[in-house]
């Protein structure tokens, strides 16, 4: 556990057990390293990296404006920084964009990447949907926090894990709102790249859950055609957040995908 010597102040934790290629994971918009903690007690025997973004967690936001190509620099100065060459890379969220971008331009340097939770060709709706999202983050209304995680669990899941429940929603809240707004503008006006995401060369698995509202299976199988080495899987049952509610499917079939590629 520490903190990197870059100019970001990366706040990480690195399990290493042996000489093999790590797995870095990166989480999504509002979160921090500890959603994956099912991920890391399943992979122990594995390297394992989790991390906080930029203005995110213990990661501070010591930047006037923010790009997608910040987050970038962020993964790759942290894997350069711990001397890695190679390592599986695996984004939820925001955290499969900015996983989406690195590869497009570091494929060289990933032995596996997953892209979880993605998003991809928003239709005109979606669009007006996450647009009524940010207009109400911007008035300050907690209703779309607590709104997020209803849309990352299913409700039967939060009545039966209310501690998990009350983990997710703390995050949120103590994410700095005017960082939040900032980063959530990125995520909000993305735009998809075919051509870059063409450039992905590494050995991909794109997943998502089957009654993820957000990122939906289309999504995944439309932009899995569009790299060359992809293989798309969809957990059954699970939302957004389906590592933790069907951590079980989720684990076995990031273990399959990283065993077959190592």
């Amino acid at each position: 556990m520490s903190n990197t010597s870059d100019s970001f102040e990366t706040y990480y934790k690195y399990n290493k057990v042996n000489k093999k290629d790590p797995i870095i994971f990166i989480h999504g918009i509002g979160l921090n390293h500890e959603i994956w903690e099912d991920q890391i007690n399943y992979f122990k025997k594995y390297n394992t990296i989790v991390y906080d973004l930029i203005g995110h967690g213990k990661t501070p936001f010591n930047k006037k404006t923010l790009s997608m190509n910040d987050f970038t620099k962020q993964l790759l100065r942290l894997a350069d920084g711990l001397n890695i060459n190679k390592f599986h890379l695996i984004g939820f969220s925001l955290g499969s964009l900015i996983a989406r971008d690195f590869a497009s331009l570091y494929s060289d340097r990933l032995s596996t990447l997953t892209i979880f939770g993605t998003v991809y060709k928003r239709s005109e709706d979606e669009k007006r949907q996450i647009l009524n999202r940010y207009a109400l983050m911007k008035l300050k209304k907690d209703v779309t926090k607590k709104r997020a995680v209803y849309r990352w669990f299913t409700e039967k899941f939060i009545s039966k894990n209310p501690l998990i429940y009350k983990k997710i929603y703390s995050m949120l809240i103590n994410t700095n709102h005017e960082t939040w707004l900032k980063i959530y503008k990125l995520f909000v006006h993305h735009e998809d790249d075919d051509d870059k995401i063409k450039k992905i060369t590494a050995n991909t698995l794109v997943v998502t859950g089957r009654d993820d509202i957000g990122s939906k299976p289309k999504m995944s199988e439309e932009i899995s055609k569009l790299i060359p080495v992809s293989l798309c899987k969809i957990i059954e049952k699970g939302k957004h957040l389906c590592n933790i509610e069907c951590s079980e499917n989720f684990n076995i079939t990031i273990k399959e995908f990283i065993d077959d590629n190592d």
